[in-house]
């Protein structure tokens, strides 16, 4: 049994720049630096009209629900399409929010594939006009957290990223 302290590093998606690695026995860290302010990123995060151009995985996806609340307390929904027809929705509720530094929000999806319900911060930090984005995702089981780990979600959030650094220089400060 691996010890709460010992780290895998788990680098999933080079070309994007997006490493992921599992910590402890329910975490998967995940960091990505992108180069804009962290304003700029953390008004990505949380604006609709900015979520539907970046936040939908494969280039044959879209985001055509996207409601946001951005408040504690307050829910967001995503429900995600793709060109097939197949539909996959989520949503939660905002547990903390310090503009533009820290998000945590609670995630669980319609139609569960892992177990339980995720708490996810996320912790942007500017470092010379670039941000490095920290995502935690906190799993109610190992099991849980692991099938995650497996199911290639880094694929589809990989591509996320790379757009969203595509649309970061169209965002005005």
């Amino acid at each position: 049994m691996p010890m709460e302290c010992e780290k895998e590093e788990i680098v999933m998606n080079k070309s994007s720049n997006l490493k992921v690695m599992a910590r402890g026995e329910r975490e998967i860290v995940m960091t990505r630096t992108f180069n804009a302010p962290r304003k700029l990123v953390f008004e990505a995060f949380t604006r609709p009209d900015l979520l539907k151009r970046w936040l939908f995985g494969p280039d044959d996806w879209s985001l055509p629900v996207c409601e946001v609340d951005l408040r504690v307390g307050g829910k967001y929904r995503y429900v995600w399409c793709g060109k097939d027809g197949q539909e996959m929705g989520a949503g939660g509720v905002y547990r903390e929010i310090v503009p533009p530094e820290r998000i945590v929000a609670t995630e669980k999806f319609d139609e569960p594939w892992y177990s339980g319900e995720a708490v996810i911060t996320f912790v942007f930090t500017e470092q010379g006009g670039k941000t490095l984005l920290t995502q935690t995702l906190a799993y109610e089981s190992r099991e849980a957290r692991d099938s995650v780990l497996k199911s290639g979600m880094e694929i589809g959030l990989g591509r996320s990223f790379d757009r969203l650094e595509e649309v970061l220089p169209s965002i005005k400060q």
